[in-house]
């Protein structure tokens, strides 16, 4: 009886860490990833990129561009609205950037001189 009772306490548990492993699996499945831009990548006038799109916080956007002319700054709402850069905001510059989504509002912008105020700005809001 002792035996049974071990046994189907041990089948329990390894139940439940394979319920754990496919909650996360599934977790991280729901997660999506999101080329900015589309085909084009992160350039000119993709300000309105975002208007179709149903982003979660997890998500990920990738950045593709050419380094030499262009960047990525993770900017707060009043840098996005003005094309500035806040003091101690993150800079991206690989040209392949992959950035993560937080929930609520996330703001980025290229800061090389005319870029944002010519359309290279986005601001994604993530569920």
């Amino acid at each position: 009886m002792a035996q049974a009772r071990g046994g189907a306490m041990a089948v329990a548990a390894a139940a439940a860490v394979v319920l754990c492993l496919l909650l996360s699996h599934f977790e991280l499945a729901q997660a999506a990833t999101y080329t900015v831009g589309g085909t084009g990548g992160w350039t000119f006038n993709v300000a309105g990129w975002t208007k179709d799109k149903r982003f979660k916080a997890g998500d990920t956007l990738v950045f593709r561009y050419n380094p030499s002319i262009h960047n990525v700054v993770a900017v707060n709402r009043a840098g996005y609205s003005s094309c500035t850069t806040p003091k101690g905001a993150k800079v991206y510059q690989s040209g392949k950037d992959q950035i993560k989504l937080v929930k609520g509002q996330n703001y980025f912008i290229c800061n090389y001189a005319g870029h944002c105020q010519a359309g290279m700005k986005i601001a994604a809001t993530a569920a």
